[in-house]
């Protein structure tokens, strides 16, 4: 993949708004898992996470940790403009998890004529800093 041109050292990643209700998510990534909320109540899955369970409106809930692994769902190629630090062609998926739920994300090495719905996918994690970890994926060798 090509880098952005036009200066792009110095400029930082973009930071997450860290909340009560996704703290979790990001000190998972920190860790190596990925984190899906879960509400206590009913224990349906919920991604993004939110205070509220859109089910039953319980607002008790913990986490799992997802295998990683799932298919692409959808995806959109992002060319323009470009926006340092990413790096371009920026394929952006949306994965359907083993577990349920849809999580949007990064596909790392594919040309994006290459990328298709349907593919499988497994999660991996890269350090930005020390106070952040992403997740993206990489594509599985299809069965």
């Amino acid at each position: 993949m090509a880098a952005v041109s036009g200066g792009a050292a110095g400029w930082g990643h973009p930071r997450p708004g860290i909340t009560l209700d996704n703290a979790f998510f990001w000190e998972g990534l920190r860790l190596g898992e990925l984190r899906i909320q879960r509400c206590a109540a009913c224990r349906q899955l919920r991604h993004p996470p939110g205070p509220l369970c859109p089910g039953c409106h319980s607002t008790d809930w913990d986490f799992v940790r997802s295998e990683g692994r799932g298919t692409i769902h959808s995806f959109v190629v992002a060319e323009h403009p470009q926006v340092p630090p990413f790096e371009y062609p920026n394929v952006i998926v949306l994965v359907d998890l083993a577990e349920g739920t849809r999580l949007v994300s990064r596909l790392a090495d594919a040309e994006p004529e290459s990328v298709a719905i349907g593919q499988p996918v497994a999660v991996d994690f890269e350090t930005v800093d020390d106070a952040l970890s992403l997740h993206f994926f990489r594509r599985l060798p299809e069965e």
